[in-house]
């Protein structure tokens, strides 16, 4: 049975009355024992949110709870969390063993059970060898566990973590987000990370916030958020994507580029303006007579597994494919893909601009008028 650890109630955070909110009326909830990722571009509000989990900003509205106890006016060192900063905030006049001890040592520990934690605590991130090396003498990725060493020694209900690996090269902090998966799992202790980095979200997460403009757009697990984006921003800040103009002509029918082809989503107004999305690894080059689309290539390069190619169809939509076929600049190809592979994200937009973009794309021809007529008003209206 899973246990509510977090939640927020239409919170909301202005710095100034004068100013924007940074957050945005957010509601969430977290499980006890989860790895959650607030991903977003800097600015979207992910750092403001996690450092009010932490209780170094206070909400501006709204309601925070931890253990479905309101803990707005609790301070943040009366919080049963820790975090792990961007810049690991260790103490370099220190050594290894010294931070880790700290804050056990401010809580006026015995020493033998201070020894025992820490030890403990550098054999969970594989530092054991090091509890005498000098904190200066160490690696970007060694001061990284012993921060995070130094704040799970106090054995906190949450951790929470700030971009802690945005400032290691990229086969270190390939390796450290395996080890902080696993160091997650093996504690059974809730993990808030934030982060930028798209991949690093879909590779270490549970659930996933989305965060724009100081609001969630989206939430849900990697797989949800990358196959079922729900907005033209998701699906274009979540991994690479082609994302073209198109008419659900019916449930299971879509037309791009004035050819039909079948779908698996459903439950939109007949002939309603989408926005499909294909993702570039499940696009198959094949001959041009095989081809559900017909493209021309422009470039190509090479990125270690897979070409990466960029090619153009005839109404001048980019396509992105990914494929170990090389192909040739220049030459025509057809590409092929399956009803599953089709994803189809609605316009936000009112009823008079639903209106407005149908007499667009009848003007365009995209539409016949006569298809349009025949819509019954409720399902115009829908």
């Amino acid at each position: 049975m899973t246990q509510e650890i977090i939640r927020f109630e239409n919170v909301l955070k202005r710095f100034d009355d004068a100013s924007d909110p940074v957050l945005k009326n957010i509601n969430l909830e977290m499980e006890r024992g989860k790895f959650y990722t607030l991903l977003g571009a800097s600015g979207s509000g992910k750092s403001t949110l996690l450092r009010m989990i932490a209780g170094f900003i206070e909400a501006t509205e709204g309601d925070i709870y931890l253990n479905d106890k309101r803990i707005n006016d609790v301070p943040a060192n009366k919080r049963p969390v820790n975090t792990v900063f961007q810049d690991y905030a260790l103490f370099p006049h220190m050594n290894v063993f010294e931070n880790v001890a700290f804050g056990l040592k401010l809580k006026k520990l015995p020493k033998p059970e201070i020894e025992k934690k820490v030890a403990e605590a550098l054999r969970m991130v594989h530092l054991e060898k090091f509890s005498d090396r000098e904190i200066t003498r160490l690696s970007g990725g060694q001061r990284q566990r012993v921060a995070i060493a130094r704040a799970i020694v106090n054995e906190p209900e949450v951790l929470l973590l700030d971009e802690p690996l945005s400032a290691l090269d990229l086969k270190l902090r390939t390796e450290m987000q395996y080890e902080l998966r696993e160091l997650q799992q093996r504690l059974g202790i809730t993990f808030v990370f934030v982060t930028h980095d798209q991949e690093e979200a879909l590779a270490m997460s549970d659930w996933i916030f989305v965060m724009n403009d100081g609001e969630i757009v989206q939430s849900g697990t990697p797989v949800d958020i990358y196959d079922e984006p729900i907005n033209h921003f998701v699906a274009d800040f979540i991994g690479e994507s082609n994302i073209i103009a198109g008419v659900m002509i019916d449930d299971y029918l879509v037309e791009i580029n004035g050819k039909r082809f079948e779908a698996v989503d459903g439950g939109m107004r007949k002939n309603e303006p989408v926005e499909v999305v294909i993702r570039p690894e499940d696009l198959v080059i094949t001959t041009e007579e095989k081809g559900k689309i017909t493209v021309k290539v422009d470039s190509q390069l090479f990125r270690g597994v897979h070409y990466e190619i960029i090619a153009y169809d005839e109404e001048g939509n980019e396509w992105m494919i990914h494929s170990t076929r090389k192909a040739a600049e220049g030459e025509t190809i057809g590409l092929t893909f399956e009803p599953e592979d089709i994803h189809i994200m609605r316009f936000n937009e009112t009823e008079e601009e639903f209106d407005a973009r149908i007499e667009e794309y009848v003007e365009e021809e995209v539409i016949p008028e006569s298809e349009v007529t025949a819509i019954p008003p409720d399902e115009m209206e829908g």
